[in-house]
């Protein structure tokens, strides 16, 4: 039997090799995913359940078989259940040997299917239990992340003598950053000073300041912020259009840039078929989030591929191929059978990550929304579904050549004096019928308008075509040669006996001051005839490199290396046509390399005629195309 001739050279090597090899099984596991990790969130009823490990292999096998995972976050509460520390720290280390990312998470829920119960948090007793719980995350995790509920809807008689002459918005406000502040944040950090505090803010943003969620003070109490893009069903209770999925991520970036950790998506809107879970995905995504959340581990587990969930215009080669997805594949030398909304998951995020690396960073139409203001509650995303590119901010950016104001700016008492001296400096502005009637005093110190509380019936617009649907629209009024009507509509306006401004132009020094008027309905800017829209797009894209001409429920993204993209949400095919600022001469697809050429074509300009170069794009229902322009 051969020995080595010197055993303690021999020991020490095996020693430093194994030394190595666990150092290797140290480091983090190679990303799955180029532009963004791809997280899974564990509701703490699935987290407990772990205790098994049958259920938790079993599980974990069936979802990572067809889904590529980077982090995974287990959740600690929810509706009153603490997950025992045991069992914590056994999901905890069963992940970080699968090599992923682990992170902690607490729904602050009294009883979730009560009308979304929350903590009261005037209440003694419940400030201790929020607090115990932060520790309890504390102790196991030194990352966790707030489930949409930490706000409160609580009025009991404590709060209700708290509140005193505060209105319910001030004192929630003040009692709930005082309350992530105190509870939650300062006791996490002193029981693990590393410990990193996010708070995920849910989808209905516009309403946050009424329970208590601080977009002005949040952002920067908080370690960081995460971002609900559900959009799901856009005819269900919130009533969220399929374009907030972006223009949510957009926004939320702004409050305090590079501080915004990612977009989170659930299996709402499935009954409309996987496309509409497949478009919330690939939004979130080319909003340019830095993760993409799957709410949950068990709707990743549980809800099976269906042919219900097969929509009706599948089979055309749309951008999300329902029955390809549906078919075997290889994965580690194995054939996977596809069971799950997992594969759903993979596919889209798989095509959105490459797509998302060649994009740039996301530019649009400036409009000023600030804190904690109210006033044609997610207009923004409406107007995104008419393809104009938004990007919302919370502070007031004079550099733009066209800035729009909804009636959310009615809160900022300086409003005006910004938008003179814009338009002193030969920037246009574009206001909403919303805030002319919100403050019809001061805005006549521009130009003496005024939007009526009466309504009018329309569904013709003359020169720029009919709606299929007659609609309500404020009646903004104006003094004759002061200003003028650039779109109008009646009932009719042609051979008819009255009329009424759609998009409406005041001169004042340098520039204008355009009045979009919005429908009664925000949905019915849907119903407007083609022409119209685009005279709205081209007026209000100023300053940026394209313009949308087509039908509505079409989105236009653009970004800043001269990338964009254009989305089809109509359930039928559409062609549209792009119309660029500069004179670019051909678009190239970016998943496939092919080129459009640009056609010379007149514009109306006024009552002018212009050549200018257009694009035109055969889109396919629920299917988007993206291109490099030069």
């Amino acid at each position: 039997m051969n020995t080595p001739s010197h055993p303690s050279i021999f020991s020490r090597r095996c020693r430093l090799f194994c030394l190595a090899m666990l150092c290797l099984l140290a480091l983090p596991a190679f990303p799955k995913h180029k532009n963004f990790k791809v997280s899974v969130y564990v509701r703490a009823y699935e987290v407990q359940k772990m205790k098994d490990t049958k259920w938790l292999e079993d599980s974990w096998q069936l979802i990572s078989s067809q889904l590529d995972v980077d982090k995974i976050y287990l959740e600690v509460h929810r509706d009153l259940l603490i997950v025992d520390d045991a069992t914590l720290e056994k999901a905890k280390k069963f992940f970080t040997k699968k090599g992923l990312e682990v992170a902690g998470g607490i729904t602050y829920t009294v009883d979730e299917s009560n009308e979304f119960e929350t903590f009261c948090y005037s209440n003694a007793e419940h400030r201790q239990i929020v607090k115990r719980i932060a520790e309890a995350a504390a102790r196991h995790f030194d990352e966790f992340l707030l489930d949409d509920f930490f706000f409160t809807s609580c009025k009991s008689e404590e709060d209700i003598a708290a509140k005193g002459n505060l209105s319910w918005t001030e004192y929630r406000l003040k009692l709930m950053t005082e309350a992530g502040r105190d509870l939650v944040i300062a006791p996490a950090k002193a029981l693990n000073p590393k410990v990193k505090v996010i708070i995920k803010y849910p989808n209905w943003y516009d309403h946050f300041q009424g329970l208590g969620f601080n977009l002005e003070q949040g952002p920067t109490l908080f370690d960081g912020i995460w971002t609900g893009t559900e959009t799901r069903d856009p005819g269900s209770n919130q009533h969220l259009q399929n374009y907030l999925s972006y223009n949510i991520i957009r926004y939320f970036e702004n409050l305090r840039p590079g501080y915004n950790g990612g977009g989170w998506v659930d299996s709402g809107g499935i009954n409309m078929s996987m496309d509409r879970y497949a478009e919330q995905l690939h939004l979130t995504a080319i909003a340019k989030a830095r993760d993409v959340m799957l709410f949950d581990y068990r709707q990743l587990m549980d809800i099976a591929l269906r042919d219900e969930f097969r929509a009706a215009w599948q089979g055309n080669g749309t951008s999300w191929d329902y029955d390809k997805m549906r078919e075997p594949f290889d994965k580690g030398g194995k054939t996977i059978q596809p069971t799950t909304m997992a594969r759903i998951a993979d596919v889209v995020l798989r095509q959105a990550d490459e797509l998302a690396g060649k994009l740039g960073n996301p530019i649009g139409i400036k409009s000023y929304k600030p804190f904690h203001s109210l006033g044609e509650d997610f207009l923004q995303n409406y107007l995104g579904m008419i393809g104009l590119p938004m990007d919302m901010h919370p502070t007031f950016d004079q550099e733009q050549k066209t800035i729009l104001l909804t009636q959310q700016a009615a809160s900022d008492p300086d409003i005006v004096e910004k938008m003179k001296k814009m338009l002193v400096a030969g920037h246009d502005v574009v206001i909403t019928s919303g805030l002319l009637k919100a403050i019809p005093d001061k805005i006549a110190d521009i130009c003496e308008l005024r939007c009526a509380d009466k309504k009018a019936i329309v569904s013709d617009f003359g020169f720029y075509g009919t709606s299929s649907r007659e609609f309500l629209i404020p009646q903004v009024l104006y003094q004759t040669n002061d200003s003028w009507e650039v779109v109008s509509a009646g009932r009719p306006l042609r051979n008819g006996v009255s009329g009424y401004p759609i998009l409406h132009k005041a001169r004042y020094a340098n520039a204008y001051l355009y009045v979009l008027t919005i429908p009664d309905d925000m949905g019915n800017l849907y119903d407007f005839p083609q022409p119209a829209l685009n005279v709205i797009r081209r007026v209000l894209s100023q300053g940026q490199d394209f313009y949308l001409e087509g039908p509505a429920k079409v989105s236009l993204f653009l970004y800043d290396n001269h990338t964009l993209i254009v989305e089809n949400f109509n359930d039928e095919p559409v062609s549209v046509k792009l119309v660029g600022a500069d004179g670019f001469k051909r678009l190239t697809n970016l998943e496939d390399n092919s080129g459009i050429a640009a056609k010379d074509e007149e514009v109306w300009m006024g009552w002018r005629r212009l050549q200018t170069k257009k694009f035109t794009l055969n889109l396919k229902p629920h299917s988007y195309q993206a291109f490099r322009y030069q």
